[in-house]
């Protein structure tokens, strides 16, 4: 025969009983402890009973109350040990001194887990680390991030409130408050903890007690009149009947916590109604006959009632004798043990049993799976349940849920939401958000020295946007050619800047160049009707077509500065342009060197003005400008102009250009026109002193005086002007120089004509139309 100690709580009192049926009539006699240790000599006989299980063996028990007395209790541990036969009402024992094998039946501490500590501790109730994982998901399922929390001050709740309160900062949720107790201390404590509660913010709490330090919290909390509190409650206290009176249940209702799953016992309901009565006469009590039954008995915790406790009795009870049948099994010569031998079973050592005990694995009746992890601990089971208000206005506990760690990720909770009634009755869940989400367009900004949960919303700067209600410490960057709305909840294709032909500038600057192209058209026109005069014959008429063929190439390049920048019109602008205008210096140049020979030599028939005859003078237009040819030939080819998205000046507008590729070649290109204007100028510049009655010269240096103000002018402008406006003063710079030399060009020969001149250019207007 081999005996099982079962340990139980019957009382809360050292009491001095002389007969065993004496403490049934004891008002504080605890009915469910009483239930509790009949459950277990329940499975003993029932186990007793089943020769297939443990045959030709017979356990036995011994049963001790526990009335929470540590010098009794170590008493109860030594005559464990010495085997020493005397009647001991409680006891206590630690576990790492005297190695006992255990398996606890409502031992949830999570700091029982740690087998260097308690390496022969078992259990077929839940860890509180799995109960605190529950909690954790409750809080965060209903959107909860700014709650308080209550414990009691001993190492249930204190393991078991920190690894809740790991938990939920991960996910993000604040404490409040964090306050604890012990029954044992002053009502001042009490007092203090719930004007804490009054005072947060928060209406949500979690509460790591058990059901003692509940009662005494839940009476100064009427007291102060503290009823709008949403309760989340752990399985020591949120299951217990002993809450349910009348003044509580204003409390109660709402509360929402974990339960110890329970599953149905064959046998046992009957085998509790069936526990002997007294008949002895107390004071103050009537005479029994022996014949009542238990059910009639109003105990504040029902006797016939079966919890997730009782069947963890059971469970506890059939692990043992499942760990007896594995040993008991063991084939001499195949033994897990040193030599390959198995345990003596006349007297064997707990470290052997304790080895078949780590291997156990059974279901019972009811279907539950039983089996133990490298810890000791069983897989985490609990209903969550929801305190209710019943048809005849009580509360009672209603099963919402459940939770299974042993099923897939994410999936381990069930949950019936729509049937959860809150604190106060209420069907909406209750806020407990320290500081509203952010809206959209803005971010979250910590306060000082407040927890991570508590935060102003600032509005996202300008090019970030925050298009979701949240907590988002950063916004996000929009793309580099998005900008942020006015709400900054949305990024939209920033502003394009070109210049464009529907704007007042664009388009008077492109009514001027039509103008410039008509007006060179005319004159060419004019030209060309007075080709056989003396006068445009001596004037060179071929280099005077060449150079209005060049200005009108220089208005028509201007048009190309207008409009959105494409590869095309990018290169235009440059190629183009660049050797247009020298061709027009090139044919000015030409001309006043033309001038300057003819009035400056002073011999007849000079060798030199007939040495630069036509021909030379085609070379030179021609050299002058395949120079500026060639460079622009090389840009084009090796790293030619492309339009650009310029972001750099401002952030909200993105500047349509056109790069310029090539940077040695637009220097070279720009310094090659530099110089042909100096150059120009130099020449025209000495041949303003000619005779009154030759006006070419002065025009000239007109012309070419306008065009280098207008150049020195340009620079600073476009460098100080982005955007469009740098491409309309580059192309007003290249109407005026153009204007200007076509003015020349206009009034020299308007001098020459006279009024035959204006005549034909009146008759030439009259062809065109």
């Amino acid at each position: 025969q081999y005996k099982m100690f079962g340990k139980f709580l019957y009382s809360s009192k050292k009491l001095n009983i002389f007969q065993p049926e004496d403490f049934l009539l004891l008002p504080s006699f605890d009915f469910r402890a009483f239930r509790l240790a009949q459950t277990m000599i329940f499975a003993i006989e029932e186990i007793n009973q089943n020769s297939a299980l443990l045959p030709n063996v017979a356990l036995g028990y011994r049963i001790y109350d526990d009335c929470s007395s540590s010098t009794i209790a170590t008493k109860a541990a030594l005559s464990l040990i010495n085997d020493i036969e005397e009647t001991v009402w409680s006891y206590c024992y630690d576990l790492p001194l005297i190695s006992l094998l255990q398996v606890s039946y409502f031992s949830t501490c999570a700091c029982l887990s740690n087998r260097k500590e308690f390496p022969t501790f078992y259990r077929t109730i839940p860890s509180d680390s799995y109960q605190s994982k529950v909690l954790a998901f409750l809080v965060r399922k209903f959107g909860w991030n700014w709650i308080g929390t209550i414990r009691v001050n001993n190492d249930y709740g204190n393991f078991g409130m920190q690894t809740f309160i790991d938990t939920v900062h991960q996910l993000g949720v604040c404490i409040a408050f964090s306050e604890s107790f012990y029954r044992t201390d002053p009502i001042e404590r009490i007092t203090d903890i719930v004007q804490t509660v009054k005072r947060s913010s928060t209406k949500v709490v979690v509460a790591f007690c058990a059901t003692r330090e509940m009662r005494i919290l839940f009476k100064e909390l009427l007291r102060q009149n503290v009823t709008d509190i949403q309760w989340i409650g752990s399985e020591a206290w949120v299951t217990s009947d002993t809450l349910t009176s009348q003044e509580n249940t204003q409390l109660l209702v709402g509360t929402v916590g974990t339960a110890i799953r329970r599953s149905g016992i064959p046998g046992l309901r009957d085998f509790l109604s069936e526990s002997a009565s007294s008949q002895r006469v107390t004071s103050g009590s009537r005479q029994c006959t022996g014949k009542e039954h238990l059910e009639d008995l109003q105990t504040a915790y029902s006797y016939l009632k079966i919890d997730g406790p009782t069947c963890n009795v059971y469970k506890a009870v059939y692990a043992f004798a499942h760990a007896f049948h594995h040993m008991f099994s063991c084939e001499r010569g195949k033994g897990p043990f040193m030599n390959n031998t198995c345990a003596n079973l006349s007297h064997f050592e707990p470290w052997q049993l304790l080895h078949y005990m780590q291997s156990v694995n059974f279901t019972t009746l009811s279907g539950d799976n039983v089996y133990f992890d490298v810890n000791g601990d069983p897989v985490g089971t609990y209903d969550l349940i929801n305190w209710q208000i019943n048809s005849e206005g009580k509360a009672e506990m209603k099963i919402i849920g459940y939770y299974d760690g042993s099923a897939a990720p994410g999936q381990e909770v069930v949950l019936n939401e729509k049937d959860i009634i809150w604190s106060g009755g209420q069907t909406e869940v209750p806020r407990a958000i320290c500081t509203e989400s952010c809206p959209r367009g803005s971010r979250k900004v910590i306060q000082k020295g407040q927890p991570i949960c508590c935060f102003d919303c600032t509005q996202c700067s300008e090019g970030e946007i925050s298009n979701v209600t949240g907590e988002l410490h950063t916004c996000q960057q929009c793309p580099w050619d998005y900008w942020s709305n006015r709400l900054r909840d949305q990024c939209l294709p920033k502003a394009t800047d070109f210049l464009s032909y529907t704007e007042p500038v664009g388009a008077a600057l492109a009514s001027l160049a039509l103008t410039g192209l008509c007006t060179t058209l005319v004159v060419a026109a004019v030209f060309f009707q007075s080709r056989h005069t003396p006068i445009v014959k001596a004037n060179n008429s071929e280099l005077s077509f060449l150079l209005l063929f060049a200005l009108w190439l220089c208005f028509l390049c201007a048009l190309a500065f207008i409009g959105e920048p494409s590869g095309r019109t990018c290169k235009l602008r440059r190629g183009a342009f660049s050797v247009s205008f020298v061709l027009c210096l090139s044919c000015v140049l030409v001309k006043t060197v033309l001038v300057l020979l003819a009035f400056k030599t002073t011999v007849p028939n000079n060798s030199v003005l007939r040495w630069f005859d036509a021909t030379k003078q085609r070379l030179s237009v021609f050299i002058l400008t395949f120079v500026q040819s060639f460079i622009c030939a090389l840009w084009l080819t090796l790293s030619p102009p492309f339009p650009l998205k310029n972001t750099e000046y401002y952030e909200d507008i993105i500047i349509l250009e056109c790069a310029v590729g090539s940077v040695t070649a637009f220097y070279w290109a720009s310094a090659y026109i530099a110089l042909l204007s100096c150059v120009c100028f130099l020449i025209a510049f000495f041949t303003r002193k000619l005779p009154d009655n030759f006006n070419e010269a002065k025009c000239i240096t007109f012309s070419m005086l306008i065009h280098c103000a207008v150049w020195i002018t340009y620079i600073p402008v476009y460098v100080s002007s982005p955007g469009r406006h740098s491409v309309a003063v580059e192309v007003f710079a290249i109407l005026m120089s153009s204007f200007a030399s076509t003015y020349y060009a206009f009034l020299t020969f308007c001098d020459y004509l006279k009024i035959n001149s204006i005549v034909q250019v009146y008759t030439v207007f009259y062809v065109f139309s």
